[in-house]
């Protein structure tokens, strides 16, 4: 999402009191974290450096034009001559020499050769002469082409364009990992945030009762031992909103970090996300996303062909074998014109051999450890793949259950405060004990607490589930597709 949207979106959601502040819902959270963490810069940082890698590697198969020289060279030294006598005479020289080539070249991708069209000047004057030479060659054809060996070009073909997808459908997962990582700060926040406001009510509530029964005490119909009970929990609660103060700023500093607003003073409210998705899994489904669209599936493959490729390089690294052939036109004259005027044919045809006679089993241990790790590779990918699809169907019945666990606490939350307000009700009309309500203000805590434990659980499952699956199932649509 652009920065400018992002912005104009939290403005629309900025509502102003007596004190401004930012009503925030979870997905504006997730927006910003998207925008603005380091996570998303280093996650974008890696998209860009796994596209420019694989353009340089496309642009390994494409011809290469090159031109290459010397400018004029000065040599003068003393040249050690030997005489028709036997004598050795050493005489002065003073020399000039230069040249020039323009090479085009292709590399040959299903043989891992390479072919060259070449055009080269060269110049050479003898200054204590007054001489010069040039030799030219016009045009000069030049194939290089290894025989029975390693062809790289052939497996970086098969092996560079699955990097690259895997690098863009991992951009898309760390995406995803941004909004998981988001929503736990998120709910790390309203933790705090509720849990203050817990504080704040039950300091009120503690705080009316004290008074209330001072009173009694004052009358007689309290005891002194109930007194001091309430005066404690006053006590208790006045302690829980210094600490409720202290835990929401440090939750509120991780958060304005992550989503950009480090420097923004202005106070954070969070809306706590109930209202959840409508939407139905069907695990074969899921398990299909996953294997389609998952980067973790595209290493698979490449991790295949990675093994059969250094099972390959190990078997033609045992020996050498290059074939090298060229014509061309080329030759020699006092002036440079002449030197294009009847040119004479020039070619080579050489191939060179190395094989190992005896290497004490060198290159057969190369082999068979190439293929061991073939096996090995072969192996682990079927656990992990074991292991995706287990973590997929826990997952998915994992957030059915906790559907069904958000209606139960958010029914037993209701229950809880209703209860409370009965028995304190009771309390002032002196039908329960101060025992009793306090028990049931700690339940109405420990259920409020749980019941957004489970809104928690239920919202980074789902996000882990659209980065296990690539696919959004509140939406019915891929998160990505081959052709972004």
């Amino acid at each position: 999402m652009n920065k400018y949207v992002v912005i104009a979106l939290i403005i629309c959601c900025v509502s102003f009191s007596i004190n401004a502040q930012y009503l925030l819902q979870l997905n504006e959270v997730i927006s910003l974290a998207q925008e603005n963490s380091i996570d998303a810069k280093l996650a974008e940082t890696q998209k860009e450096n796994a596209y420019w890698s694989y353009r340089t590697f496309r642009s390994e198969y494409n011809p290469r034009l090159f031109l290459s020289g010397s400018l004029p060279g000065y040599n003068r030294d003393f040249n050690e001559n030997r005489l028709d006598n036997g004598e050795i005479a050493y005489q002065t020289r003073e020399q000039l020499q230069s040249n020039l080539r323009l090479g085009l070249y292709q590399p040959i991708s299903f043989t891992g050769g390479e072919i060259s069209i070449n055009s080269q000047v060269r110049q050479f004057q003898d200054l204590n002469n007054d001489a010069t030479q040039w030799n030219s060659t016009l045009v000069n054809i030049e194939l290089n082409q290894p025989l029975f060996d390693f062809n790289e070009l052939k497996w970086n073909k098969l092996t560079e364009p699955k990097v690259y997808e895997e690098s863009k459908r991992s951009y898309v997962e760390e995406t995803e990992a941004i909004s998981q990582e988001a929503v736990q700060l998120f709910f790390d926040y309203i933790d705090q945030q509720i849990g203050l406001q817990i504080a704040e009510y039950n300091l009120g509530k503690n705080d009316t009762i004290y008074r209330i029964e001072e009173g009694r005490y004052n009358i007689g119909t309290a005891t002194e031992d109930d007194l001091l009970n309430v005066q404690l929990q006053l006590l208790t609660s006045q302690g829980q909103i210094t600490q409720a103060e202290l835990d929401l700023r440090q939750a509120s500093l991780e958060l304005r970090r992550y989503i950009g607003l480090a420097n923004d003073t202005t106070k954070i409210t969070l809306r706590l996300p109930e209202e959840l998705p409508e939407f139905e899994i069907d695990l074969a489904s899921a398990l299909e996303y996953a294997k389609r669209n998952r980067a973790d599936y595209i290493a698979f493959e490449r991790n295949r062909i990675e093994a059969a490729r250094d099972v390959a390089q190990a078997k033609a690294s045992r020996f050498y074998a290059e074939l090298r052939a060229s014509f061309g036109l080329n030759d020699a004259a006092a002036t440079f014109n002449e030197t294009y005027v009847d040119p004479n044919n020039q070619q080579v045809f050489d191939v060179q051999l190395g094989l190992p006679i005896l290497d004490w089993g060198r290159g057969k241990s190369r082999v068979k450890q190439a293929q061991a790790i073939q096996q090995l590779t072969e192996y682990t990918i079927q656990q992990q793949l074991q292991n995706f699809e287990q973590e997929i169907i826990t997952l998915v019945g994992r957030i059915e259950v906790l559907r069904k666990q958000i209606e139960i606490k958010k029914k037993g939350d209701e229950v809880a405060q209703k209860r409370y307000d009965v028995a304190q009700n009771r309390y002032l009309i002196g039908k329960t004990s101060i025992t009793d309500l306090t028990l049931a203000l700690e339940q109405k805590d420990n259920a409020k607490r749980e019941y957004v434990n489970a809104l928690r659980d239920f919202w980074d499952s789902y996000y882990m589930l659209r980065r296990l699956t690539l696919y959004d199932f509140a939406a019915d649509k891929l998160l990505y597709t081959i052709d972004e």
